[in-house]
């Protein structure tokens, strides 16, 4: 745009004294100001056939280029003059030239309030509010709150257009009609917005449709620049470590000899994915992570072998639901998890309380004394068994040390800690062997919106009121990691399947990928019209879904940043979402009381390696493959078992 700014300047530059001189006389014979006129004639020696030769649009032209900055009459010329040049362009730029119309409309309606035109601002914005896109309507109902410039240092919409850049990507050819048409006016208002407020990322290739630019639009200040997402991401999942205990065990199942002789192949095909050397994941030192230790080969053995016994959710054969609804829940569930192997699920209320319930036939226990554990053999193979008390099982569990709501909890991979996140600031670290409060992290300044453990436990990661996310370990008091480039609340979180990267959901928009390692911001994605309450990154950590109030599933590449597809169907907000084992389906709870399935297979398959098209984007309802809705639940929490049953769970809202 700077190219643009010179090339205008120079074209004043060339406006001659003679234009100068008649737009001056025009001036004083449309005012009837004779004496001056007569004077100034005389002087400057101006003959009568040059006025009479002199273009009136010349005129005209020349009378603008000295018009003031600060007379609020030219804002809506200079507007509508703006809105005449998009209207009458061809088809094919159209749809590009009027995503300029939104920032320019609220950087003129900004600039005549801190000038001191109240009442041109309201008319202003009363005139020319009906034409901005429907998923604005939330921001400029808090952009009009600001009419008065003592109300600009208190609204956030307004310091973000005032700090950043509003960012539109737009074809070279749709570039240079708009280059042409500045150069053409030399709206000196409008050219000062456009340069200074606005980042036009231009690309060489077909302008966009609606439909495709609707797709990506949305954010409070637009779509991601190119480069944001230029960087290398790891998106392949590391190495398993070596388990060098067998899986021997048929789980008694002793009919025939041939039987188990085909479900070894299983075991070692299984095995041998796990531990297959991903092209695409990051190197195994790239972060510290936990040591490996007995009881974590253990588990893996335990979900190896269940996974065996896992069946495949496909269009003709969708999952079994099991759905857990709280009743006469009057203080209000606010949060719901669910163990990796589903055995436990705790939720948070709104009274601060947290409650852990056991989903199976096992009750919760706490440690025993002190007393009693020193009499346990420590070498005996059932130790930890012998150090639990039978005389403290229970079927749920009450926690207590939140101040306000609890927002979120969030389990460690071998149950042993679960953490809570609350509106009081603070982020809590439970034992799930006391049922105690151990530590109490203090980093946030405001509600802290969702919490989350890493894939190997010991990293968490939360996200809240400030506009920032932070990284956490459970051995550190204080944050490892602050990622700040929101412009608004951090709604929700997500760690990738490798544990090298933070994913990040906002009120301002838009999905963030965060490098763990450096702290740096990897990829920007925009495409969602409200704010995002879910994210879910696929098993194989290649794609990342999001959704939110604005009632649509976006599928996003990783690799890339680019959309991968669309999802539509639900009439509520969106609160979770689960992929199936195997990834082939995605899972979503509303608040509209229904679970849906999708084919998330078909979808990629539709692409044909060329990106989403127009086709995905109209048939975003077909890749449906099952509706379930409840009597009166909205649904809070979704969870595949390592068998692929989908548990749910919600509410009761009467």
């Amino acid at each position: 745009m700077a190219a643009i700014k010179q090339e205008i300047e120079g074209k004043k530059d060339g406006i001659t004294n003679k234009d100068t001189l008649l737009a001056v006389l025009k001036f004083l014979k449309e005012n009837n100001l004779k004496g001056t006129e007569e004077l100034l004639l005389k002087e400057a020696n101006v003959k009568d056939e040059d006025l009479k030769q002199q273009d009136q649009s010349d005129v005209s032209s020349a009378l603008a280029a000295y018009k003031s900055e600060s007379d609020p009459s030219v804002y809506e010329e200079y507007y509508t003059s703006l809105k005449t040049f998009i209207e009458s362009s061809l088809d094919v730029h159209k749809c590009e030239l009027s995503m300029v119309l939104y920032p320019v409309f609220v950087q003129m309606y900004l600039e005549l309030v801190y000038n001191n035109h109240e009442g041109e601002a309201i008319a202003f914005f009363e005139k020319f509010n009906k034409d901005q896109e429907s998923y604005y309507e939330e921001d400029l109902k808090q952009l009009f709150t600001v009419t008065k410039a003592e109300h600009m240092a208190r609204n956030q919409l307004m310091e973000n257009f005032k700090s950043s850049e509003f960012t539109l990507r737009m074809s070279r050819d749709s570039y240079n009609h708009l280059k042409r048409y500045l150069l053409d006016k030399k709206h000196t208002v409008l050219l000062n917005i456009i340069q200074e407020h606005l980042f036009i990322d231009v690309y060489d290739g077909v302008p966009r449709t609606k439909l495709q630019i609707d797709s990506t639009a949305g954010g409070v200040l637009g779509e991601a620049r190119r480069d944001a997402n230029k960087a290398k991401v790891y998106y392949g999942l590391m190495k398993e470590p070596d388990i060098n205990i067998p899986l021997d065990d048929d789980d008694g199942e002793t009919e025939g000899e041939d039987k188990p002789k085909k479900k070894k192949p299983k075991k070692d095909l299984l095995l041998s994915r796990k531990t297959k050397n991903d092209p695409n994941a990051p190197p195994m030192n790239r972060i510290p992570l936990p040591e490996v230790k007995d009881h974590h080969k253990l588990e893996k053995v335990k979900s190896l072998k269940e996974s065996l016994k896992r069946v495949s959710v496909a269009p003709d054969h969708l999952p079994s639901i099991c759905f857990y609804t709280f009743l006469n829940s009057y203080s209000g569930v606010t949060s719901v998890d669910i163990t990796e192997d589903s055995s436990t699920m705790s939720a948070g209320f709104s009274d601060s309380y947290i409650r852990v319930f056991s989903l199976n036939q096992s009750k919760l226990r706490c440690v025993k004394q002190r007393d009693a554990l020193g009499v346990i053999d420590p070498l005996a193979d059932d130790v930890l068994e012998r150090m639990m008390d039978d005389r403290t099982a229970t079927v749920y569990k009450t926690l207590l040390g939140h101040s306000g709501m609890v927002c979120a909890t969030s389990f460690n991979p071998d149950r042993s800690f679960m953490l809570s996140s609350s509106t009081d600031g603070t982020i809590r670290l439970w034992s799930t062997a006391t049922w105690t409060n151990l530590v109490c992290y203090k980093g946030h300044n405001y509600p802290v919106w969702d919490v989350k453990f890493g894939p190997y436990g010991h990293y968490f990661v939360s996200g809240g009121h400030d506009n920032t996310a932070r990284l956490w370990s459970t051995d550190h008091y204080q944050p490892l990691r602050l990622f700040a480039g929101h412009l608004a609340d951090i709604d929700t979180v997500r760690f990738h399947p490798n544990s090298c990267y933070v994913a990040t959901g906002s009120t301002d928009r838009t999905v963030r990928l965060w490098d763990v390692h450096s702290g740096s911001c990897v990829r920007i994605m925009t495409g969602h019209k409200a704010p995002i309450h879910t994210l879910e990154f696929s098993p194989d950590g290649r794609y990342i879904a999001s959704a939110g109030v604005d009632q649509v599933i976006l599928l996003w590449d990783v690799a890339s940043g680019e959309l991968a597809g669309q999802l539509k169907g639900h009439t509520g907000t969106i609160y979770s979402l689960a992929y199936s084992r195997e990834g082939a389906t995605l899972a979503s709870g509303a608040c509209d009381n229904t679970v849906k399935l999708w084919d998330v297979n078909k979808l990629l398959d539709d692409q044909d390696g060329e990106g989403i098209t127009t086709a995905n984007l109209v048939n975003s309802t077909s890749y449906e493959i099952g509706s379930y809705p409840t009597k009166s639940t909205p649904v809070l929490s979704l969870h595949f078992t390592r068998r692929n049953l989908l548990l749910a769970a919600g509410p009761y809202v009467p």
